[in-house]
């Protein structure tokens, strides 16, 4: 019985792309465990010492704001590729994207492990962080480019804040958080050799403020 071979691949209309990231958004804010491609860098933690109840609630605060923080992640780079006018560039966001799909996994499994789960709020962050995203690339790429360079930039510094606000014998989670900071550092630069632009004055410091609302709900919703 002979097959029909498989049509061209049809170009997505607006919408077809609107109702994907839809799509994607509602499984990553309800899932609250993804697989992940590459093993957790936690596994490599043999043993911790027991954490107290308070250090537990503040060590799965910290994790639920990273789980968002990387909901939101995948919800920029989804914004950003819809609009970017070079295809490398698309397919590299979306790669970079796709790496940080363990990210998401990890922080989601280390959330299960201290007997918590992700935001409340994680189908908000996700759609605002699109919004944001489309908003970025609407000024071009290398515009597009240079927020990659500040939100790596601001998420490697929260990220060392995080490294000194753990309780010092979660040594799972800040196994956790060295990895992803490497990786983020990683995409900073490689934006940076695509032809990244600098952003003017306001805007990094309105993503920081940004960022710094998402951090004080997430860590309690």
């Amino acid at each position: 019985m002979n097959v029909p071979s498989a049509k061209p691949s049809l170009r997505l209309s607006a919408i077809d792309h609107l109702l994907a990231a839809i799509g994607q958004g509602l499984m990553l804010a309800r899932a609250e465990r993804l697989p992940a491609a590459r093993a957790n860098p936690a596994d490599a933690i043999a043993d911790e010492a027991a954490l107290s109840e308070a250090e537990r609630r503040h060590a799965a605060g910290l994790m639920r704001v990273n789980h968002a923080g990387e909901i939101c992640a995948q919800a920029l780079y989804a914004g950003q590729a819809l609009l970017a006018r070079d295809a490398a560039l698309r397919a590299h966001l979306l790669a970079a994207a796709d790496e940080e799909i363990d990210h998401l996994a990890w922080c989601a499994e280390r959330l299960s492990e201290l007997g918590e789960g992700p935001s409340l709020l994680s189908p908000l962050w996700y759609f605002g962080s699109y919004a944001i995203g489309m908003l970025a690339a609407s000024f071009g790429d290398r515009q597009s480019l240079g927020f990659v360079v500040e939100t790596e930039r601001q998420v490697e510094a929260h990220l060392d804040e995080h490294l000194d606000r753990l309780p010092p014998s979660d040594r799972r989670s800040r196994a956790i958080l060295r990895a992803m900071q490497a990786e983020e550092r990683r995409h900073a630069e490689e934006a940076l050799a695509r032809g990244a632009a600098s952003l003017p004055d306001p805007v990094p410091r309105l993503m920081a403020l940004a960022a710094q609302v998402m951090k004080t709900i997430a860590y309690r919703i």
